[in-house]
């Protein structure tokens, strides 16, 4: 099957930007423009953006996924390694995100004992803390 870049896009479900971006950075071939017409696509195309769209959700950027696509399906114990990675970095995210949650867990709660009407004690923590510090006390 040949596409043209309208039909790849729609196809894909991304738009002929994305489609140009994902050729300038080396995520997929842009055909050969012949002396008349338009650059045709293969259906391999489809699947392609379909990849990289799912790992994108799957949480790899675009430069572990250039990574991806370079073993080509062939080294299949690099592709696990790079993915035992990306759950090591995902779960330091979620501990920094569960840490995050637990500060302003504690302002909200500093923020509702005091009722004040003359300040607000979220905002005053926060703009107390020393750079680095933390907004709570312990």
């Amino acid at each position: 099957m040949q596409l043209t870049i309208g039909k790849l896009a729609k196809q894909s479900e991304v738009t002929i930007e994305t489609i140009r971006y994902y050729q300038k950075i080396g995520l997929l071939e842009e055909p050969e423009k012949p002396s008349s017409g338009y650059r045709l696509y293969t259906s391999d195309a489809i699947n392609r953006i379909r990849f990289i769209k799912r790992a994108q959700q799957a949480g790899f950027s675009l430069k572990e996924i250039a990574e991806l696509l370079s073993f080509d399906g062939t080294h299949c114990s690099d592709v696990q390694k790079i993915a035992e990675q990306k759950c090591q970095q995902i779960d330091a995210q979620i501990k920094d995100l569960t840490a995050l949650r637990n500060v302003l867990d504690s302002l909200v709660k500093r923020c509702q004992a005091d009722a004040s009407t003359e300040h607000c004690s979220l905002i005053n923590a926060l703009s107390t803390a020393k750079d680095g510090g933390s907004v709570v006390n312990r």
